[in-house]
């Protein structure tokens, strides 16, 4: 079976391309986990923040937004020492930050999905690389969504990691020509 390489053979990251990566996503609550997920990210690999996902889950109430929106400096504090989550202050405020942009999203246009999906057009972008080579960092479309989304005051959203939540979350078909997941998608 072929797969895209960048997956490699680690049984976790296996199953998350298999199942997981690429795929249409529409549930504002994981769209919003993977928003704080792909930030996280920021200046280290998926396979570091897949290990800790469900300490993410743990220790942010499984992302409920409305929850994270009440964290306190004491609650911060307590993140700061989560050796199960990446411990960085400008991450984690940016994380209880971005939950209330999130609800104010959801508020003005009635959901998320409905929002962050008029970037692709409310449609996935089907890509036909046949190289990790291929697969640009960013697009014009994740240079807007990340102009917009830091203009409603949203942080860890660059086009980079715009670009990698564009792909998690199925707005853009990236699997490889040749990964049998390419023509499922």
């Amino acid at each position: 079976m072929n797969r895209c390489s960048w997956c490699g053979s680690s049984k976790l990251m296996i199953d998350y391309h298999d199942k997981e990566w690429g795929v249409p996503l529409h549930n504002d609550k994981k769209l919003f986990e993977f928003l704080i997920l792909e930030g996280a990210q920021a200046g280290l690999t998926w396979q570091t923040i897949l290990n800790r996902r469900e300490n993410y889950r743990k220790a942010f109430d499984n992302f409920d937004p409305k929850k994270m929106t009440r964290y306190t400096q004491k609650d911060i504090s307590s993140l700061l020492k989560d050796a199960g989550i990446i411990r960085n202050r400008l991450k984690i405020e940016a994380t209880i930050s971005n939950a209330k942009k999130f609800l104010e999203i959801q508020k003005e246009f009635g959901s998320f999905d409905k929002y962050i999906w008029q970037f692709v057009n409310h449609k996935t972008i089907k890509n036909k690389f046949k190289s990790l080579n291929d697969i640009p960092a960013s697009t014009k479309e994740s240079e807007a969504m990340s102009e917009e989304l830091k203009k409603q005051g949203f942080r860890f959203v660059g086009p980079t990691i715009c670009y990698a939540f564009m792909q998690a979350v199925g707005m853009v078909n990236d699997h490889l020509a040749g990964c049998f997941r390419y023509n499922e998608l």
